[in-house]
Parts: C-alpha cells; sequence; structure tokens
C-alpha cells in the first residue's frame, strides 16, 4: 500500500467514524458501531470499509444494509471534509474480529481457572498425604 493511499485511508476511517457519532441517526448504526479498518485501491477509486460491533443483539445483515442505505449520505460528506479530487466508492463489510478476540480471551481466562483449581486440588492432596508442606514425613527420615 503505498504513503498516500495509506493516509487516504486513515483519513476515511476517522471521517466515517466522526460521522457515526456526530451525524448518522439511523438505529441501526448505533453507538456500539466501530470502523476497524479502511482499504483503497492503488488507483483510490474503490474503499473497502471494515466495520464491527460489540452488541450481539445487532444482526450482521441489518448492520451492513444500514451503512449501505447511508453510504451516499457519507460519501457526500466525506467529499466535502477530505477535499480528494475523486472520492472513493465505498462498500461496507463485516469484521468480526472484536467477536473473536474477545471469545480467545475467555478461553484463555476459563483454562487459566482451570489450571488454578487444578493446583490447588494437588496442594490439598499432599497436605492431606503428610506434612505441612505436603512431603511425607516417614520418606524424609528414612536414611538418618
Amino acid at each position: 500500500m503505498s504513503r498516500r493511499s495509506e493516509r487516504t485511508s486513515k483519513l476515511i476511517q476517522r471521517e466515517i467514524s466522526a460521522l457515526l457519532e456526530r451525524e448518522v441517526n439511523d438505529p441501526r448504526l448505533s453507538k456500539f458501531v466501530s470502523v476497524t479498518e479502511v482499504t483503497l485501491t492503488p488507483d483510490l477509486m474503490h474503499a473497502k470499509v471494515y466495520v464491527s460491533t460489540l452488541g450481539s443483539e445487532m444482526n450482521k445483515e441489518d448492520l451492513l444494509a444500514g451503512f449501505n442505505k447511508a453510504s451516499g449520505f457519507l460519501r457526500k460528506e466525506l467529499a466535502t471534509h477530505l477535499r480528494l479530487k475523486q472520492m472513493p466508492e465505498l462498500s461496507f463489510h463485516y469484521d468480526d474480529s472484536i467477536e473473536r478476540g474477545a471469545r480467545l480471551l475467555k478461553l484463555m481466562s476459563e483454562l487459566s481457572t482451570q489450571k488454578d483449581d487444578k493446583i490447588s486440588s494437588r496442594n490439598r492432596l499432599r497436605i492431606d498425604k503428610g506434612g505441612k508442606d505436603g512431603t511425607n514425613k516417614r520418606s524424609h527420615n528414612r536414611g538418618r
């Protein structure tokens, strides 16, 4: 990706996020929607806008339908704010990376909890067998 297209994609991402906060009144595009990435073609004529939502109450088809309905408005507003020679055609795509990350964090915390439970059960088992530190006192006195 060239430096110009990288800068332009960051500008588009920032501006769409600001427009979602301030000016878009569609209830499908609520406060829990975030623009995760924008990629541009080398000729800067087409932009893929990746969006994600944290709330599971919204269907991804409804979210994309809301963005497709608002795409004309967003493109017009981007043209006035960014002053590009040619405003790229916007296409919206759902990005589930936030959901996958949350699912991975949940799995990691469950594994950590299971590991802690196994360690504490082993310690209880050692203490039940013998000494305070979990060792059997008879085995230490054999050599003396």
